[in-house]
Formats: structure tokens, C-alpha cells, sequence
């Protein structure tokens, strides 16, 4: 693992701990750390609060595609069940018309002056109503799939009803968290304009600018010789910088402001 040392965060140096700003005017550097890490702290939960309201808009749009995809399923019984009373409707006018020509034909029975004409006559006739005896088992047949699905889209309906309550239940619990986040996050803000007081500006430029640029951890603690941002090592050299509150020491890798906790 890669040992990196440390650079100050800004040309800013101090003499027995006390940082020099103006004449006759001081700052003690430990004390500015523990402010820090008081703003570091209302600044992590500012960071994960607003990542997590970035990320509900999406929840809701999953959660809305998926009740969508549920409804389909309604969509298309209803879609069948129109398309089995259309065919329906065909078959009953394809047997009206072969019960037409079977009238029709034998009305041109009587007609007949042979045999043989009559005899293929009534051939015809009996294959036309043996046709339209097989159009009326689709009839039949018909009916029976347009009551079955009849029962599925009732029991469909039914089923999409506790769908859509459930999903209104997700819906109203992401719009709620929503709402509890902004008021947090309300409270939080007012916390940090506080805090923000009692820093001094040069350093929460410093501060403000690797908060930015570090997903919302400017300021580490070294922990088992590593910076809790990064999880690099840190030398004893560094850490001994770290006590020493001369100058802000920052972390060789990720560039976080150090800290020792204990202290």
C-alpha cells in the first residue's frame, strides 16, 4: 500500500500552534480543527440526505413503470376479450349467410327437373348445413371463452386493485420521506450557517473547496495509520505534523485535512 506524506493545505503557517493572521491578531489551529469537525459532521448528513432526495425521483419512476407493467396484464385480457366478441360476431354473420343460401337453395329444389340435379342439389344443401353447423360450434365455442375471460378480468381487477394500492402506499411513504428530508435537511442548513461562524475564512475556503471535490468528506481522521477518507497510510512523520497544530496537514492522497481523533 502506498505511503503518502502531506502538504500544507495553504501557505499558511503557525508558530507553537497559533496560526498568524494579522498583527496582533491570533488563531488557535486545534481549536479550529474540533470547529471543523463539528461542520464536517452537519455536512456529512447534509451530503447523504441530498443524495438520497436525488435518487427518489427515480424510486418513484421504478415504482410507477412497475405498476405499469401490472396494468398490461389487464390490458390485454380486456384486448382478448374484444377481439373473442368481434370474432364472434363473424361467425354468427358467416352462419346467417350459409342458412341464406340453404334457403335459397332449396328453393331452387323444387325447381329441378332430373334427378341427378336434384340429388346434387340437395348434396350442396347438406354440405352447407353441416358448414353452418360447424360455424355454430365455433359460436359455441365463442361464448364459452368470452365468459371465461370474463371471470379473468374480473379476478385481474381485483388483484391490479391490491397492486395499486401497494403501490400507492410506496408512493406516498418516497413523497413523505421527501418531505421529512427537506425539513432535515432545513434544520441542517441553519445548523451549518452557525457553524460557519466560527471558522475562519481563510481555512473554509480551504475547507469548502476539497468538501466539493471529495463527495462531501473534506476532513479525515487518521485511524491505524491510515486517513479514514482514503484509507492510504500515513506516515509517523505526518502524524506526528498532525500533533504538533503548526499547520494544517492534509492527506497526500485524497488531499482531506487530517485529524487525530483522541485529541
Amino acid at each position: 500500500m502506498e505511503v503518502r506524506g502531506s502538504s500544507p493545505l495553504s501557505p499558511i503557517f503557525l508558530a507553537n500552534g497559533v496560526l498568524k493572521l494579522k498583527q496582533g491578531e491570533k488563531l488557535d489551529l486545534k481549536t479550529q480543527l474540533g470547529n471543523l469537525i463539528q461542520l464536517q459532521s452537519i455536512d456529512s448528513q447534509i451530503y447523504l440526505l441530498k443524495l438520497e432526495i436525488e435518487r427518489k425521483p427515480e424510486e418513484i419512476k421504478a415504482l410507477e413503470a412497475a405498476f405499469e407493467v401490472k396494468k398490461q396484464g389487464l390490458a390485454q385480457l380486456e384486448k382478448n376479450s374484444l377481439d373473442l366478441q368481434k370474432q364472434k360476431k363473424d361467425f354468427e354473420l358467416e352462419l346467417a349467410s350459409k342458412e341464406e343460401n340453404v334457403k335459397k337453395l332449396q328453393t331452387q329444389l323444387y325447381s329441378l327437373k332430373t334427378n341427378k340435379e336434384y340429388n346434387a342439389m340437395l348434396q350442396q344443401i347438406n354440405d352447407t348445413k353441416a358448414d353452418a353447423s360447424f360455424t355454430e360450434d365455433k359460436i359455441i365455442k365463442s361464448f364459452e371463452q368470452i365468459d371465461k375471460i370474463k371471470i379473468d378480468i374480473e379476478e385481474e381487477k381485483k388483484k391490479l386493485m391490491g397492486e395499486e394500492k401497494i403501490f400507492s402506499e410506496q408512493k406516498k411513504k418516497c413523497d413523505d420521506r421527501i418531505k421529512e428530508i427537506n425539513n432535515v435537511l432545513a434544520t441542517l442548513e441553519s445548523q451549518r450557517s452557525q457553524a460557519l461562524s466560527a471558522v475562519d475564512p481563510k481555512i473554509l475556503s480551504q475547507y469548502e473547496r476539497i468538501l466539493k471535490g471529495r463527495e462531501g468528506l473534506a476532513i479525515a481522521t487518521v485511524k491505524e495509520n491510515s486517513c479514514s477518507g482514503c484509507h492510504m497510510l500515513v506516515s509517523h512523520q505526518v502524524i506526528n505534523s498532525i500533533q504538533m497544530y503548526d499547520r494544517l496537514v492534509t492527506c497526500g492522497t485524497c488531499n482531506r485535512i487530517l485529524y487525530i481523533e483522541n485529541e
